[in-house]
């Protein structure tokens, strides 16, 4: 699977963890040099808390594009070290 934006293959990996239709990448997969930390924080009942990163490519930002629960709950057990993307990522398969 790819994540792409703005042209760039932000993550790539042979296998993503899939909760609620979205892949989520393990974080040595992903390319860190395009995340950038953000303060927005979302409370999900049976996931846990999420934190943010705003992609960074060719001097565009897509702010909120990715997300990661850095201490899901037991249920999310499965996505601890994963990311996963939206607004606008394109999640292709190989």
């Amino acid at each position: 699977m790819k994540a792409t934006w703005n042209g760039q293959i932000i993550a790539q990996s042979e296998q993503t963890v899939v909760v609620e239709g979205h892949h989520y990448f393990a974080l040595s997969s992903v390319r860190q040099e395009y995340l950038k930390p953000s303060s927005t924080h979302t409370v999900c009942p049976w996931k846990g808390t999420a934190n943010y990163y705003t992609l960074e490519v060719g001097g565009q930002q897509n702010v909120d594009a990715a997300w990661f629960y850095p201490d899901p709950k037991e249920a999310a057990g499965q996505i601890r070290g994963h990311v996963a993307f939206w607004k606008g990522v394109q999640i292709t398969g190989e």
